[in-house]
């Protein structure tokens, strides 16, 4: 009793010390010994230096920002009219930005099954189309990306199937270096551009790489953004699914304001708003797609602070707070806050398709009054920021337009600099976490579990019968005996075996990874036309594999084989008293797993050809052996409990 309490109070102290880790690894409230800052009196003359925010058009600049368009020729007819629309009317005429970045996937790059991918000529054809018909490039500067989709098949970035080169707006591969200048400064964009080059098909490119040279460019580019008043780094994939050398791509990030991307869409709904923060301060913010959600974002520089909303289309009106920015997004290591608390007036973006009839303001719930437009969507009203010096306010905006519809907008703000609201665990999660490192570790494990099972029953004493039927009731004893009998039948083990370390080590398949170009999928990477990617989905791929197949194959070869050591026939095992529908449902769902590897089989075959499909020793020829194995377990001969055999064949 005293060894059972000993343990769990261990447990307790590890699990407590690991919840801490946790807790403190993924907080992203804003740590000032975190971030990159200035030395503290220039930092501190800085944030509070003019130009200050008044009642004026001036130090302001927008831009909006698009991601996940997905150009389809064969699903969702009113996307493309859609985007032409947004374009036209909402681009052109109601917010007119200084800029545009369209962070990737461009087009969809599906077959018609959603199953294989493939570059459609049409798709990237009716991308261009809308940019020439809608004449937005002469009305904004217009900068558009790669997205994994839009690099799906393609051997070389001079392949003619990489459209992005003809038809796109930037026709710029590869990262490069932006800079917006006004008449109040200069504002670095930098692209970090991690696409896979080459692209194979579909799934294996949805995680980005930066090799060193990349990263060595990436390098060069924020040495010339340190001359800029801010700087905004931008790409397709989330930092989460970057794969890139030491120091990796979020510390060359470290000295921006921010960080825009997409790639996740929504993660399906569950997760509408993908924000964070990184330990050194810098905003990661993930868009959601416009494919499904119709969403865009429009941000804004007022005297250096960021602001942005996260929009849906033609849903109007639209306001952006400005000036106080909202507290959870504060980035006091390069953001000059200061100027907040030294503004005169509150300051919004409004726009809308119809006119603006009026714009009204309180803060914590008292009314200050209405702004009053200063120019173009600028409004503003007169405040006191000494009144608001302590805690964390909340600001609510109700604008109505003269079409009758009307919105409110509400943000807490704070003039602290040590009040920055946290993000949420989850929203952390996903977007700081190295997920690959992940997946290899979840990968090893699982391999060493299920090999090392095997390999450890297979040097362990068979109990002899009478010891098994004393023990028989014991759940944990009767897997141990069922573990023990898999791994003395050599035609089970050697199989076993064999099957887990190909999934480990083994190529999966050999084929068409890229169209016309054969190569070969391992846990660890693809090979192809000469080029290694490293793993990263893989492994996921991986972690799948041996949960829902390997491990339950080798686990209902041990339920059948202790069935049939008990006399039990096929038939016959349905017969017993109170085990019908228990053995019903284990039978069912050993058919869904073979089904399902099936289904994998079927995918493969889409996806990469032929030849994939015929030479995968992991998904055709598991599936093949898979079958092979259940018969032999239910046909051959019965196998018997011995206390000295070795092995036994079966």
């Amino acid at each position: 009793m005293l060894r059972l309490f000993t343990l769990l109070v261990a447990a307790g102290l590890v699990l407590a010390c690991l919840t801490s880790w946790l807790l403190d690894s993924y907080d992203t409230t804003w740590h000032p010994k975190r971030s990159l800052e200035a030395p503290e009196g220039e930092q501190s003359q800085r944030k509070s230096e003019p130009p200050l925010p008044g009642g004026e058009l001036e130090n302001i600049f927008w831009f909006v920002q698009v991601s996940d368009i997905h150009i389809s020729r064969f699903h969702d007819p009113k996307r493309v009219p859609d985007f032409e629309r947004f374009c036209t009317h909402t681009i052109i005429e109601v917010i007119k930005p200084a800029l545009v970045l369209v962070t990737g996937d461009l087009t969809d790059a599906k077959t018609e099954n959603k199953v294989g991918s493939l570059q459609h000529e049409v798709e990237w054809q009716a991308y261009h189309n809308i940019l020439k018909r809608s004449r937005v490039l002469e009305h904004t500067k217009w900068i558009d990306i790669r997205g994994n989709h839009d690099a799906f098949n393609i051997i070389s970035l001079d392949s003619v199937n990489n459209y992005y080169r003809k038809y796109s707006a930037t026709q710029k591969v590869g990262s490069f270096h932006y800079v917006h200048s006004t008449p109040f400064g200069n504002y670095s964009f930098i692209c970090a551009d991690a696409t896979l080059s080459p692209g194979p098909k579909r799934p294996y490119n949805f995680f980005g790489i930066l090799n060193q040279s990349q990263m060595d460019t990436l390098a060069t580019f924020r040495e010339e953004s340190y001359n800029s008043n801010q700087t905004v780094w931008f790409g397709h994939y989330t930092t989460s699914t970057i794969i890139s050398p030491f120091p990796g791509v979020r510390a060359l990030m470290s000295s921006a304001v921010v960080y825009l991307c997409g790639h996740l869409h929504t993660l399906g709904g569950m997760m509408p708003v993908l924000h964070s923060r990184h330990p050194g301060g810098m905003l990661e913010l993930e868009l959601g797609d416009w494919m499904d959600n119709r969403r865009y974002r429009v941000l804004a520089f007022d005297h250096d602070l960021l602001s942005f909303s996260d929009l849906t289309f033609e849903d109007w009106p639209v306001v952006v707070i400005t000036n106080p920015k909202d507290a959870q997004y504060l980035h006091p290591g390069v953001e000059p806050v200061g100027r907040i608390h030294s503004s005169t007036h509150i300051r919004m973006l409004v726009f809308s398709a119809a006119p603006i009839t009026a714009v009204y303001v309180s803060v914590d719930g008292q009314t200050l009054g209405k702004a009053v437009s200063v120019g173009g969507p600028l409004y503003v009203l007169p405040w006191d920021p000494s009144l608001y010096t302590t805690g964390l306010h909340t600001i609510r905006v109700k604008v109505e337009d003269s079409a009758g519809r009307s919105k409110v907008r509400e943000q807490h703000f704070t003039l602290q600099e040590d009040l920055t609201p946290s993000f949420g665990f989850l929203q952390s999660f996903i977007l700081l976490t190295d997920h690959y490192i992940l997946a290899r570790i979840a990968f090893v494990a699982a391999v060493l579990l299920n090999v090392g099972a095997l390999v450890a029953f297979r040097f362990k004493r068979v109990p002899s019968a009478r010891g098994a039927t004393q023990r028989r009731h014991g759940l944990f004893s009767q897997a141990c005996i069922s573990l023990q009998l898999i791994s003395k039948i050599n035609i089970f083990y050697y199989t076993l075996l064999l099957f887990n370390l190909c999934t480990a080590l083994g190529p999966w398949f050999i084929g068409e990874v890229i169209d016309g170009h054969t190569g070969a999928c391992f846990a660890f990477g693809v090979f192809v036309d000469g080029h290694f990617l490293e793993g990263s989905l893989t492994y996921v791929v991986g972690v799948i594999q041996l949960v829902f197949f390997n491990m339950p194959l080798t686990c209902y070869l041990c339920w059948s084989l202790h069935q049939r050591c008990h006399g039990c026939s096929f038939r016959s095992h349905f017969c017993r008293p109170g085990c019908r529908w228990r053995t019903l449902v284990v039978h069912l769902a050993m058919l869904l797993l073979l089904i399902w590897q099936a289904y994998s089989c079927y995918f493969l075959l889409e996806t990469y050809g032929s030849l994939a499909f015929f030479l995968s020793p992991v998904r055709t020829w598991a599936l093949a052996m898979g079958l092979f194995l259940v018969y032999k377990a239910w046909r051959g001969s019965a196998p018997d409990f011995a206390d000295n055999k070795s092995d036994t064949k079966l």
